[in-house]
């Protein structure tokens, strides 16, 4: 093979494994811990309780990073503007602290469910949603393993479980499709700054143990 080809090949070969090290995810690997610490008011005062919604500081997860080749699955459906918007943050996210992503994407609703499922057995760190749509089948298999942790950008779950961390803000929100949009949804409220900004806020959460809850990042 001449050089140049395989050259080209190693390198399809490395986009297709995701982004970051090139982790093959072959092997178990020792658990994450954050690299960084958030700065003053990203911690409540007091222990938040599950369930609950808080607000922390703007920037202050700014001097939290995952380690390098911290695997994550994002899980993704739709192809509106809104979560596009949420994907290409995720992406960004990854290029830029090394991490190593694979994304599945699901375009059926007969697919949600058998999607996640497969997120779950590839035994990422983390599972990070992009997508109203994937919010009611999270809620229903999420509880069922909850050594797993998920994070949840531009929606919410009505009643999360410990390991499932959402952030969000006013403009976003969605909590399922019995509870219906809020009167607040804003599609122009997904911007790429605000989708990158929960992105790092949530993965700050995840990564400091502080999980099961709302990011509210107005």
């Amino acid at each position: 093979m001449p050089a140049c080809t395989l050259a080209a090949a190693v390198a399809t070969a490395l986009l297709a494994g995701g982004c970051g090290s090139g982790d093959d995810w072959s092997r178990p690997h020792a658990k994450p811990t954050a690299v960084g610490t958030p700065g003053p008011g990203f911690f409540p005062a007091a222990s938040p309780a599950p369930e609950a919604t808080i607000t922390p500081r703007p920037g202050s997860w700014n001097g939290v990073r995952p380690p390098e080749g911290y695997r994550v699955v994002l899980l993704t459906a739709g192809e509106d503007r809104q979560t596009t918007t949420l994907v290409s943050a995720v992406t960004a996210w990854a290029e830029e602290e090394r991490v190593s992503l694979r994304t599945l994407t699901a375009t059926r609703p007969d697919q949600f469910v058998p999607t996640i499922s497969r997120a779950i057995d590839m035994r990422p760190d983390l599972i990070v949603s992009a997508g109203d749509a994937l919010v009611d089948p999270l809620a229903l298999v999420t509880p069922n393993h909850l050594d797993q942790q998920f994070l949840v950008v531009g929606a919410e779950l009505a009643e999360p479980t410990e390991n499932v961390t959402a952030a969000d803000w006013t403009g976003a929100s969605f909590r399922g499709e019995g509870l219906g949009m809020s009167s607040a949804y804003d599609p122009a409220s997904f911007t790429p700054e605000r989708a990158g900004r929960a992105v790092r806020a949530g993965a700050a959460a995840v990564l400091n143990g502080m999980t099961g809850i709302v990011l509210w990042l107005d």
